[in-house]
């Protein structure tokens, strides 16, 4: 079984990216032959600064190496390291509906939001199913919110099976719907477009202080809240905590007696030492960028002897040679 998921360089990595997307493509490493991209080519959707593409880049490469990418175990790339993926993108566009990507729930949503069309946002779609087709995936662990790109992919990949042949192996979304949305400081999903993010990597004073600011109720300490597995706090600290403490915590808030401040404070100690392994690996591959740009060329090539075969098919397939 081959695995394959890709992450963006367009900001600093949050635990919203750890829960939602690296640690479980982390624990895929066991279960089968795992491909992992950082898709730089995406990010230009929404980035323009060519520096801090280059800059993110390199701080997606060591957070993903830190958390506990094995580049023994999984094939980690550059997307534009293989630039084959572009021409897939328009084998594959020439049949893709209009209609289909219309019906893009994430292309809906940024423009609602004030993020200015254009058509690397709209054929978003389109370049993703590239990246999967391309390496002849079975399986995409994706967010919820990402699911509909996978079932794109499917019906993109099925017509052109249908008008040209057998060609494209079909994949399979999975979600991990304990982990599928993590919630930020203002309760929506956690997004680096919303600013309400909490690190991975983040500096300890900047990210205590963001932790204490997160809005909570009017509700006195001695009220009994309910509601306390909807805290945000709370479904936080469950993602960073042992269950035992994160129960008890839920608990104290729903009896009453437990004040906001004081859950704060247990959340960010909680984070602060989840990542602290993390943090010490980072610093040792931050000490060391020709190994860091080593593991990626590797990747690089070895994700090459795949998608070349691949591209070739499509190209034999559709006429192209």
């Amino acid at each position: 079984m081959r695995i394959l998921s890709g992450i963006q360089p367009s900001g600093t990595l949050h635990i919203g990216n750890y829960f939602g997307m690296m640690r479980p493509s982390i624990e895929l490493q066991a279960r089968g032959e795992c491909f992992y991209f950082i898709a730089d080519y995406h990010s230009m959707t929404s980035l323009t600064d060519p520096d801090k593409r280059r800059a993110n880049t390199l701080n997606v490469a060591l957070d993903f190496l830190a958390c506990g990418l094995d580049p023994q175990k999984s094939v980690f790339y550059r997307q534009s390291d293989l630039p084959g993926v572009c021409e897939l993108t328009w084998i594959i566009g020439t049949l893709t509906p209009m209609g289909l990507l219309e019906r893009a729930h994430s292309y809906k949503d940024k423009t609602a939001k004030g993020i200015s069309p254009n058509f690397g946002l709209f054929a978003y779609p389109v370049l993703m199913a590239a990246d999967i087709l391309l390496y002849d995936a079975n399986l995409v662990p994706v967010g919820r919110d990402q699911k509909q790109h996978v079932e794109m992919t499917r019906d993109i990949a099925i017509k052109f099976n249908q008008t040209y042949g057998d060609t494209f192996v079909i994949p399979e979304p999975e979600i991990r719907a304990e982990v599928a949305t993590v919630p930020g400081l203002d309760g929506q999903k956690m997004s680096k477009s919303y600013g309400n993010t909490v690190d991975i990597f983040g500096d300890e004073k900047a990210t205590r202080k963001k932790i204490m600011s997160m809005t909570m109720d009017s509700r006195t300490p001695a009220e009994p809240k309910p509601d306390a597995d909807k805290n945000l706090a709370i479904q936080m600290l469950k993602l960073v905590a042992p269950a035992d403490v994160s129960a008890d915590y839920e608990n104290r808030l729903r009896a009453g007696g437990l004040g906001y401040g004081d859950l704060k404070k247990a959340l960010f100690e909680h984070y602060w030492n989840y990542f602290a392994p993390y943090r010490a690996k980072r610093a040792e591959l931050a000490a060391n960028l020709d190994y860091v740009e080593s593991v990626l060329r590797d990747g690089a090539q070895r994700a090459q002897a795949v998608g070349a075969s691949v591209l070739q098919r499509a190209r034999k397939a559709s006429g192209l040679v």
